[in-house]
């Protein structure tokens, strides 16, 4: 399923035009990603969480040249699925 898919879906289940149904699930990513941004997590009782994880930095190597290079630390989001999520997933 893509956004739009997801989009049309919303709009069916609840009875409102998919204009209102994209702006209310652009609301929600927005808002998750805002939080993300600001290094705080997001927890959905039942369905899972995201999140913020720091990589550390680290050495590696160009595949082309052999030469050695440093990754800096960056911060990673993340999706951590509920048990209610999993148990429907089987």
């Amino acid at each position: 399923m893509n956004k739009g898919e997801l989009i049309d879906n919303v709009a069916t289940e609840i009875g409102v035009t998919k204009r209102e149904a994209k702006k209310a699930v652009e609301c929600v990513l927005e808002t998750i990603s805002g939080c993300l941004a600001k290094g705080d997590a997001v927890r959905l009782v039942g369905f899972g969480t995201f999140g913020i994880r720091k990589r550390a930095a680290r050495m590696a190597r160009n595949p082309r040249t052999g030469e050695k290079i440093k990754v800096k630390a960056i911060n990673v989001p993340f999706f951590k699925a509920g048990k209610e999520l999993k148990e429907k997933a089987k």
